[in-house]
């Protein structure tokens, strides 16, 4: 984990005594139009190795992606151990470094174990059915007569010792181009994958093994410090890159330590031999920038999300939806607001580069090695083939943090001074200058005919992203703010639920502020926007909010998920706020929802199915709110790891409950002003109620994503909790109790009088 090494690459590519499975180097694929992905022209020259098989025994495995914290290097361990034939502790996984790696793209939407380890368990089936092959020579007998088991091949009968894979390797080299079709193991003989295993990477981690880049220590190394400009958490604009004046360097001549003042452009940043050091000395540089004449009102999200220009995209159009929300009996519009938010991690991000003989070698955090890469090349004017990114372990993101920013931070000082630089941001500039999670707008209108049934749905959002450029390329000028907006809205965009009418579309927008993916992207926002509408619709239909969801959702997964949920949470059949009850001043109340992530550009592929029941309790005159107990369910096929997916789940849970009752990016005169946690409250440990976990055994389904599926019923689960309290629909998170008693005091109570609900 710390990138050094156990084996020697070019060994792998040339040396006798082993087996690889390797694929044909190939040119990076492109990324869709509007959709994250790496730009880069760069082929490499040497095959991408995905299973190497030593004369040791040692079995390495190699993975596109990396480890955020979700557990994917043990699930990963598990699924080569099992078609191999091998202990768990003889695979030692190897991820995310790009001249080590296969290019597969960036470790986002839950796609790891769903997408990029399929080609790693072909390539170890692939390697078994070679070793069978050897070994059938060996013995004189069919493949068929044959078994593999801890790492070595014996005759069914067991009449002759058993060959180790090491001796059928001995004398030759053995490489294996990876093949489209391969025998793979069938799931009911499964012995690791499916079980409870402890995560690999713990051991290292609690007994202080270097594991996190904020721990790396070079030889001869600096410490660096930038200073941002005063248009913070901007990435576009005609000041970006264009907007400071001077320097004085003679304000901070001969203070201790200093090494130097680098600037380019817009790019500040201060070189000394001690941490502290660098820290003094860019706290007293002084510097005149040119303030930005304008920048967006963001006192008003809504409003400033309305104002942006619009390049509508029709998703989906099927019957007449019109019609049917004219004729229907009752009929609910409303737009929803989800805010900006923070990554919020928990370490400010840091990095480690050394720049020497026109090469240079970075110690990242990063979730995207081949992007950042790439990025790193069109800053420095180098060639990917001299770039090395070790990738190591960070303080957590979900999504884009400024990990990139800083290790192109760390990359242009280490050139001005030619020796290696660890940078590290501070608190407030993590906070200030990440690309947030994008405020988003949802529109919805949608009614149910005299029978209550749904008749017609139109939904539109407004996600505000691009693909937050580092940092460090818009500051030095290489590259120009763009306003071209990404195609990302339309993640989870339909609604699960039967529509005979329905027209979906996303409108696509520049960035107000500096915004890209978090954790659920739009999927988040747009299935509280569409859980909360089909509660509203139970509501008017006089019906159960579960038995509403049932009668409507055509998926069996999601009808059995939601059955099974609702038998696990003891649900009681009745319609939502009817009768509320109210305690010693406490309005009670609980609420269902089920979504699905669907990544990618629409269509797109769906992850895990997650449904939530919430029960809490809200008093209107303080406005708290506290979650008493949840009931979280969640189908995500055959679980690799059942432990690791479960502490997936929880996780998640835990940060949907922060994002959903406390969090929101705050701005004044247009710049964003949290600069610390005391103004950027997430949850504490004492504010979690009890969770009840339900995981479907599907050991008969493909494996699917979990790492975000699981927050997408949240916000919706509380809101209809609320609803069901108080008799009024919450639809602009996060639901502080200033948000509960400036709601409640409107006294916006839909009933079934009115043919039309709007706010």
């Amino acid at each position: 984990m710390s990138g050094k090494k156990s084996y020697n690459r070019q060994a792998l590519l040339h040396d006798p005594d082993l087996l690889i499975v390797y694929r044909d180097p190939i040119t990076p694929p492109k990324p869709a139009p509007g959709q994250p992905g790496t730009h880069s022209n760069f082929v490499p020259t040497e095959p991408e190795i995905f299973i190497a098989i030593l004369s040791t025994g040692q079995v390495l495995a190699f993975n596109g992606h990396v480890d955020l914290g979700t557990g994917i290097r043990t699930a990963l361990t598990q699924i080569v151990a099992e078609e191999l034939e091998v202990a768990l502790e003889s695979v030692t996984m190897i991820l995310g470094d790009p001249f080590e790696v296969p290019n597969q793209g960036p470790t986002i939407a839950s796609a790891t174990i769903q997408i990029t380890a399929e080609p790693l368990r072909r390539a170890a089936a692939q390697a078994r059915e070679y070793l069978l092959s050897r070994a059938a020579l060996h013995f004189g007998l069919s493949q068929h007569q044959l078994y593999c088991r801890a790492g070595h091949i014996t005759p069914l009968d067991d009449t002759l010792p058993a060959i180790s894979y090491s001796e059928l390797l001995v004398g030759a080299r053995h490489a294996l181009k990876l093949a489209d079709d391969v025998p793979l193991k069938p799931a009911h003989q499964y012995c690791l994958v499916g079980k409870a295993t402890p995560r690999v990477d713990i051991p290292g981690k609690v007994t202080g093994a270097l594991t996190f880049v904020h721990d790396i220590r070079l030889p001869d190394m600096l410490y660096g410090q930038v200073i941002r400009p005063p248009y913070s958490g901007y990435d576009r604009g005609d000041f970006v890159g264009n907007s400071l004046i001077s320097i004085d360097e003679s304000s901070v001549a001969g203070m201790a330590g200093l090494i130097s003042v680098v600037t380019i452009g817009d790019f500040v940043g201060v070189v000394a031999e001690r941490e502290e050091q660098a820290a003094a000395i860019a706290r007293k540089l002084n510097i005149v920038w040119r303030r930005p004449d304008t920048l967006p009102p963001m006192h008003n999200i809504e409003q400033a999300l309305d104002e942006l220009p619009v390049q509508q995209r029709l998703l989906l159009e099927e019957g007449q939806v019109d019609n049917a929300l004219k004729s229907a009996q009752y009929r609910v519009r409303r737009a929803y607001v989800w805010p900006f938010q923070l990554h919020g991690s928990i370490g400010p991000s840091c990095s480690v580069a050394h720049y020497c003989d026109d090469q240079l070698h970075v110690w990242s955090g990063t979730q995207n090695p081949h992007s950042l890469r790439a990025e790193l090349s069109r800053l420095m004017l180098l060639d990917e083939s001299a770039i090395t990114v070790t990738r190591m372990e960070a303080s957590g993101c979900y999504g884009r943090n400024c990990a990139d920013d800083v290790g192109a931070d760390a990359a242009l000082l280490s050139r001005a001074v030619g020796r290696p630089v660890r940078v590290q941001l501070t608190r407030e500039q993590e906070h200030l200058w990440e690309p947030k999670g994008a405020a988003q707008r949802m529109d919805v209108e949608a009614g149910i005919d005299a029978e209550g049934n749904l008749s017609g749905c139109r939904f539109v959002a407004r996600y505000p992203s691009n693909n937050a450029p580092t940092l460090a390329l818009l500051l030095t000028g290489v590259q120009q703010p763009s306003d071209v907006p990404f195609q990302m809205g339309d993640r989870t965009s339909v609604p699960p639920y039967r529509y005979p009418h329905r027209r979906i579309a996303c409108d696509d927008v520049p960035t107000l502020v500096r915004a890209s993916w978090l954790r659920g992207v739009s999927a988040m926002p747009n299935a509280f926007a569409h859980e909360s509408v089909i509660d509203e619709l139970a509501y008017l239909a006089e019906e159960d909010p579960v038995a509403f969801r049932i009668r409507h959702l055509t998926d069996t997964r999601a009808i059995e998920l939601v059955k099974a949920l609702a038998t696990r949470a003891h649900w009681q059949t009745r319609t939502a706020y009817s009768p509320p009850r109210i305690e010693a001043g406490w309005h009670y109340g609980r609420g269902f929802a089920y979504a699905q992530y669907v990544h990618s550009k629409f269509p797109g592929f769906g992850a895990a199915l997650a449904a939530w029941v919430v029960e809490l309790k809200v008093h209107p005159t303080s406005g708290r709110i506290i979650i008493e107990r949840l009931y979280v369910g969640q189908d995500a096929g055959l679980m690799i790891n059942p432990d690791g997916v479960r502490h997936q789940v929880h996780g998640n849970v835990i940060q949907t409950l922060s994002r959903t009752l406390k969090e929101r990016v705050t701005f004044e005169k247009g710049l964003p002003m949290n600069r610390e946690w005391g103004s950027y409250p997430i949850l504490r440990f004492s504010e979690l109620p009890d969770i009840q976990l339900l995981m479907l055994d599907r050991t008969d389904q493909p494996s699917l994503g979990v790492g975000e599926s699981t927050s997408l019923p949240g916000a919706p689960a509380i809101a209809n909790a609320l609803f069901d309290a108080t008799g009024v629909r919450f639809t602009h998170p996060p639901f502080t109790a200033e948000t509960v008693r400036r709601q409640l005091g409107q006294g916006d109570i839909p009933t079934k009088k009115r043919a039309e609900v709007t706010l």
